[in-house]
């Protein structure tokens, strides 16, 4: 009930909050990471290198769901919709905190463009929102799907010994793909393949771009 009665400046605010907290803190976990269970490898500084790119475009995409979720959230018409919105930012979130931890582990950084990846996100979100309810959902299925074959081609890529990458993003793609039957369920429209085709060569440019910045 507390949630309907938010103004558009309790949204704003709330929006603004989140992406501090995106940006500029040190993420945390509702959940344990995966990696917990399994023991680090020891790998060659080539390989160091490359799982850390891959983390680290993993980590940007999880920048860029937590805001184009929040954009959705922002303009939804529905309390309904915008909860959906909420709830699958929450567990981005849990993404976002193992993807900073396996960075860490890597001795490696973020994306130096995170804020260009919000900012963007967030922007299409907003937009995705004033479509209306089933098109936003729409947005969020397919960003989820997408999401799914870009993990998908990361898990091919990995080297074979590390388990502690492997183990994150297994959970992040099984809940990817939870995120996506969430969204059909609720009455997702199916998008148009000009937009298909769009979102992928945007993320296309995220991906390459953030591997090394």
């Amino acid at each position: 009930m507390a949630r309907k009665s938010l103004t558009g400046l309790d949204l704003l605010l709330a929006a603004v909050d989140r992406a501090l907290h995106t940006l500029a803190a040190v993420p945390t976990a509702r959940r344990a990471s995966p990696a917990d269970a399994e023991d680090a490898a020891t790998l060659a500084e080539d390989e160091r290198r490359h799982v850390a790119g891959l983390m680290r475009v993993n980590h940007a995409g999880e920048v860029a769901a937590q805001a184009l979720y929040q954009g959705q959230a922002f303009t939804a018409r529905s309390p309904r919709v915008r909860e959906t919105m909420r709830q699958a930012a929450d567990e981005e979130g849990d993404h976002l905190a193992w993807c900073d931890q396996r960075l860490r582990e890597l001795d490696s950084r973020p994306s130096l463009l995170n804020p260009i990846w919000y900012a963007g996100s967030f922007a299409i979100g907003a937009l995705a929102g004033t479509m209306g309810d089933r098109v936003s959902l729409g947005f969020l299925a397919e960003t989820e799907r997408q999401v799914e074959g870009h993990l998908d081609d990361h898990l091919r890529r990995l080297p074979r010994d590390d388990a502690r990458s492997r183990r994150v993003l297994e959970q992040m793609r099984h809940d990817e793909i939870r995120h996506a039957d969430t969204a059909e369920a609720a009455g997702a429209a199916e998008l148009s393949a000009p937009i298909k085709l769009l979102m992928k060569l945007t993320s296309r440019v995220m991906t390459r771009t953030a591997y090394w910045l």
